[in-house]
């Protein structure tokens, strides 16, 4: 008989085909599936779910587990193997609880969910996707149900996102972040503001063509991905060598360029991971707000600065010559750095980004604890806006239905988008300590030194650390919101 690892790599490998077939179905349902399709792949989704938590939580995988425990007893933080034997029980002990046709479920229902959402956005009716939204809700509680009880249900739905993470930490971040930012909205939001020079209008085609150098130069080889239009931009990677991102356009402004550096930080995460953990749990980013501190680190930190745009401006004005010909650099980077309340989270600038997320956080709390109904979302939704970001909303589409993520039964994930932000400034001070001069290197259009940075520090560890301690070997500290707003406070401030 093969040797008990031998055997849990087979075992895990099964699983990892089943969920690449599922990423690529949940792909084409956003990418390129008719609507009417909704149903069917809503079942088919459902199916492939069910044989791979079958799989996971199956007694050969039980009696693997309890053979490998010595072993990993043994290992050091550093073996590969003791690695993915933690991260193998620690998925194990969360999925036995769950049982298969609720886990099959929950995979149906978002795929309808999603689908509805498409179309309640388009219309702007958020009458028509309430009862998905409750049915989405329901699930969670049965979900959250599974697992012991706790004073803080929601911990139950960090801790799928952002291991060991509590709602109680997110509460002190953020409550800290809260008091440096509402002020500095307050202070500088709109200045600098010239609505005009971003007006556009800025051709599809040619925003297509300026994404494509941009990932380029970035570092994607150019039979590794591909870049797609969806409603809501997303990322994903099915398998090693295949990066699959999209984004949104409009012809009135160029939010485009920013929502394809976010989501290649996402993807960049993926392809750096080491390709000797392809098919295990190791071959992805640690956790969700890891993700995001990438995401953000190259649509903000790198997609932001004045060096990208040294180097890239001169590049997009022979683009759009009769948009940006009179647009001097200067004044087009102040213009793409302006803080400007708004509506649309995707869209935020650095400053008002962290609001949009609280907000978020706060009203699923209240969501999963009863003390919102559903009915009332959009008048709640539509009055924090206002309180903490000064403007109003016209419509649900602009509202409550902006995002895609209670659809797809994403509740608990918004806290990551912020945690990343943090950990993204104090991820970024280390290369700026080890590399030097960025601003100069990308105004060459040199990325490389901080992608291999990245690649050694970060990504190619995979899933090998939980975030906590990640961060811990690449920074030397813990989880510290201060330097993110020094970070904020220094540049907008």
């Amino acid at each position: 008989m093969r040797p008990p690892l031998d055997r849990l790599r087979a075992l895990l490998a099964n699983v990892a085909d089943l969920a690449h077939a599922q990423q690529v179905l949940e792909w084409d349902s956003r990418v390129s599936m008719p609507r009417r399709g909704a149903r069917a792949r809503a079942d088919a989704s459902a199916t492939l779910t069910r044989l791979g938590h079958d799989l996971l939580v199956s007694d050969e995988m039980a009696e693997l587990l309890e053979e490998l425990a010595p072993v990993e007893e043994q290992l050091g933080r550093d073996s590969v193997d003791g690695a993915l034997i933690r991260l193998t029980r620690r998925g194990w002990e969360r999925e036995r609880r769950v049982p298969g046709d609720l886990a099959a479920e929950m995979t149906r229902v978002s795929n309808i969910a999603v689908a509805a959402w498409d179309e309640a956005k388009a219309a702007s009716d958020f009458h028509s996707f309430v009862p998905h939204l409750e049915r989405q809700l329901e699930l969670k509680r049965e979900y959250i149900a599974c697992f012991p009880a706790t004073d803080e249900p929601y911990d139950v739905l960090l801790d799928d996102y952002e291991e060991g993470m509590t709602t109680s930490r997110v509460t002190e971040v953020f409550d800290t972040l809260k008091r440096t930012l509402v002020p500095l909205v307050a202070e500088v939001g709109g200045r600098g503001r010239d609505d005009a020079l971003l007006a556009g209008p800025f051709a599809i085609e040619g925003q297509k063509r300026a994404c494509a150098k941009i990932l380029d130069a970035l570092g994607f080889a150019a039979d590794g991905w591909r870049l797609d239009e969806t409603p809501h931009p997303f990322a994903t990677n099915p398998g090693l060598g295949d990066v699959r991102l999209t984004t949104a356009f409009s012809e009135q402004d160029l939010h485009s360029l920013f929502s394809t550096m976010h989501e290649f930080g996402h993807g960049v995460y993926e392809w750096g991971v080491d390709p000797a953990f392809a098919r295990t749990p190791l071959h992805r980013g640690t956790s969700s707000a890891v993700h995001e501190s990438q995401s953000r680190t190259w649509e903000n930190l790198v997609g932001r600065s004045p060096g990208f745009w040294r180097w890239f401006y001169p590049q997009l004005q022979s683009i759009f010559p009769d948009a940006l010909g009179d647009v001097g650099e200067d004044a087009f980077v102040s213009a793409i750095n302006a803080v400007r309340p708004g509506l649309i989270r995707i869209d935020a600038d650095e400053v008002t980004y962290g609001l949009h997320i609280i907000l978020r956080f706060e009203i699923e709390q209240e969501l999963l604890a009863g003390t919102l109904a559903i009915r009332d979302l959009p008048e709640v939704w539509n009055a924090r806006v206002h309180d903490y970001l000064g403007v109003d909303v016209p419509d649900d589409a602009h509202g409550v239905l902006q995002d895609m993520h209670w659809a797809i039964g994403l509740v608990g994930y918004f806290p990551t988008y912020q945690l990343g932000n943090v950990m993204s400034v104090q991820i970024w001070r280390r290369a700026q300590d080890e590399l030097g001069d960025l601003e100069e290197q990308f105004a060459r259009g040199d990325f490389a030194p901080l992608r291999e940075w990245l690649r050694e520090h970060v990504y190619q560890s995979g899933s090998m650390y939980p975030p906590r301690e990640l961060l811990l070997r690449v920074t030397g500290s813990d989880l510290d919101p201060q330097p993110y707003l020094d970070y904020l406070t220094t540049k907008f401030g």
